[in-house]
């Protein structure tokens, strides 16, 4: 297929694009830089110069490709709601030119905030209506209107190795933060947990989901591995870096972790069972703390 991709240039968008290339896929990846547009085209992929907000390009995207996958997103967690609204005004625009169409379309959403089923956070696990969740909101409302719109939810701990150097999403945000307060900290008991996925992971779920997945599907990328619950992982950073590590009350904590306190409460037991066996994925890179101490400590 001819595969249109947003953040094409980014963490997970460019492991996507490998693994389209590799398994015969033609990519046409969004930059919204010279410099974005040249590790695209490094990469093997053709380039179409816009960013999230020039809908009308997203849309010519779109409309000329087999199927999209978008994975771009306006990575200031200080500011998520107006970027949340700017990714779904974004995907209903690729969305109204898919409808009448047999072209799917994979969004990305997180797993971080979902409601619990029986103590987990399953694929059926949906946003409540008044969540800032919006990508999930604007896949649903595809979904219902015909377009063949499926969404990988990704786990609060994206890694990995990449061409710029070992990333990790919140997860490493918080490690690098540790590092530099001197304190691993964790808010209360800490036995909340947060899965993780590697990004060569996420992208083959990306490209079966692409290939294979179900109108209104949801997709759970989480690994296999046991998560680590938060204090788990303060006292891993703390003894990888020689630092003590606290446990914070609800009140200490915005001090410590700023915008990212609302998010290191979050309990995220997420499970893939439905994911792997509807789509065949199977998570085999390398565990999170595998990856963490090897390219972190």
């Amino acid at each position: 297929m001819k595969v249109f991709v947003t953040g094409a240039s980014g963490f997970v968008g460019s492991a996507v694009v490998k693994e389209l290339l590799v398994n015969g896929h033609q990519v046409v990846g969004l930059a919204r830089s010279e410099e974005s547009a040249k590790s695209i085209r490094e990469a093997g992929a053709e380039v179409l110069m816009g960013d999230l907000e020039s809908l009308d390009i997203l849309q010519k995207g779109a409309r000329e490709a087999d199927g999209v996958i978008h994975t771009a997103f306006i990575h200031d967690f200080s500011d998520y709601q107006t970027n949340a609204l700017k990714d779904q005004k974004a995907i209903e625009a690729m969305g109204e030119v898919l409808k009448g169409t047999d072209k799917s379309i994979v969004v990305t959403g997180g797993t971080l905030g979902l409601p619990l089923i029986d103590g987990k956070i399953t694929e059926d696990s949906k946003a409540p209506a008044e969540s800032i969740r919006f990508s999930e909101k604007a896949f649903a409302d595809l979904s219902q209107s015909g377009v063949r719109a499926s969404i990988v939810r990704l786990s609060p701990s994206v890694y990995g190795n990449s061409e710029s150097g070992f990333k990790g999403g919140f997860g490493v945000m918080l490690a690098e933060l540790a590092k530099a307060k001197g304190l691993a900290a964790y808010i209360g008991e800490g036995n909340n947990v947060w899965p993780a996925v590697h990004r060569v992971d996420a992208a083959k779920l990306f490209r079966l989901a692409l290939e294979k997945g179900e109108t209104g599907a949801r997709y759970n990328a989480v690994s296999n591995d046991k998560p680590l619950s938060m204090k788990e992982f303060a006292e891993l950073i703390g003894e990888k870096l020689n630092i003590p590590v606290k446990s914070l009350s609800i009140e200490e904590a915005p001090e410590y972790f700023t915008w990212m306190t609302y998010f290191v409460q979050e309990n995220c037991p997420a499970t893939n069972l439905q994911t792997r066996e509807k789509l065949g994925w199977n998570p085999s890179e390398k565990s999170f703390v595998e990856e963490l101490n090897q390219y972190f400590f």
